[in-house]
C-alpha cells in the first residue's frame, strides 16, 4: 500500500524535511534523478519550465542529461525560479545546456517531452501563457513525462483544463489525491512514485493494489484502491546526492 496526501500536507512534509534533515537543493536533485531514471531517453529531449520548485526540477533534470551525454534543451514560461531552481538553471547553462523563452513550434522533432510548468500548488484557472504551452506539448507528438503532476491538474481534485496529457507522471514522495482521481485518469498514462527522503508529515490515506484489498475497506475514506495506471515499485532515490 502507498501513502495518499494532500497538496498541504506534502507542501508540510516539504518543508519540515528541508528545516530538520536535506537541503531543497539535495531534494530537487534527487526529485530530477528520479524522474531520470524512470524513462528511457532516446533521441531529442525538450524539457518546458514555468516558475518556482517544478521549474527548478526540470532545470535539475537537464543538468543530469547533460552529464550522462543525452541531447537536451530548456524552454521557459517564466523567469522567476526559486533560489534552488536557479541555482540548477546556472549550473545547466554552464553545462552547455541551450535555454530559449518557449515559443509555437518549439517542440517539433523533439522525442521526448518533459512537463515542468506547473506543479501541485497550482489551482485556479491556467494562464494564457501556460495554455499555449500545454498545448504545445500535448500536440507536440512526442513521448511526455510530467514532473510531480500534469500541469494544470488540480493536486487535490485532479480536476483541470487545459492539462498535459503524459504517457508517464513521475511523482515525488508520495501520491497526492488528485493523482488517483476519475478525473485524472484521463491525463496520466503511467505513474510511478519516486522515493526522495521526505519524511511524512502525517498519515491521511492509502492506496492499495488488488491482492491488499479487503472487502472491509469498502467505503472507508482512508482507503483507496490503486487506479490500472499505478505503478507498484516505489523508485527509491533518497542515497542520490
Amino acid at each position: 500500500m502507498l501513502d495518499c496526501i494532500s497538496v498541504e500536507n506534502m507542501r508540510e512534509s516539504d518543508r519540515k524535511t528541508i528545516e530538520t534533515k536535506t537541503p531543497g537543493r539535495t531534494l530537487m536533485y534527487r526529485a530530477a534523478m528520479g524522474v531520470c531514471l524512470a524513462h528511457d531517453w532516446r533521441g531529442k529531449t525538450a524539457v518546458v519550465v514555468g516558475s518556482g520548485n517544478n521549474g527548478g526540477d526540470g532545470w535539475a533534470l537537464a543538468c543530469i542529461l547533460r552529464e550522462k551525454g543525452h541531447a537536451c534543451a530548456v524552454f521557459t514560461v517564466s523567469d522567476h525560479l526559486s533560489a534552488d531552481g536557479a541555482y540548477f538553471a546556472e549550473r545547466a547553462k554552464s553545462l552547455g545546456v541551450p535555454p530559449f523563452p518557449f515559443s509555437p513550434g518549439a517542440l517539433n522533432g523533439c522525442d521526448t517531452v518533459v512537463d515542468c510548468l506547473l506543479g501541485t500548488g497550482f489551482h485556479g484557472p491556467v494562464k494564457e501563457s501556460y495554455a499555449a504551452a500545454i498545448e504545445a506539448v500535448n500536440a507536440s507528438g512526442a513521448f511526455v513525462v510530467s514532473v510531480d503532476i500534469n500541469s494544470g491538474l488540480n493536486g487535490d481534485t485532479g480536476e483541470g483544463e487545459p492539462a498535459v496529457r503524459s504517457d508517464l507522471t513521475v511523482t515525488i514522495g508520495f501520491l497526492k489525491n488528485g493523482l488517483v482521481t476519475p478525473s485524472a485518469a484521463r491525463y496520466i498514462g503511467r505513474l510511478v512514485v519516486a522515493d526522495i527522503g521526505i519524511i511524512l508529515d502525517r498519515e491521511e490515506r492509502k492506496v492499495l493494489f488488488p491482492e491488499e484489498w479487503r472487502p472491509e475497506y469498502e467505503g472507508l475514506a482512508g482507503y483507496l484502491p490503486a487506479p490500472p495506471y499505478l505503478a507498484r515499485e516505489v523508485m527509491d532515490v533518497k542515497g542520490c546526492e
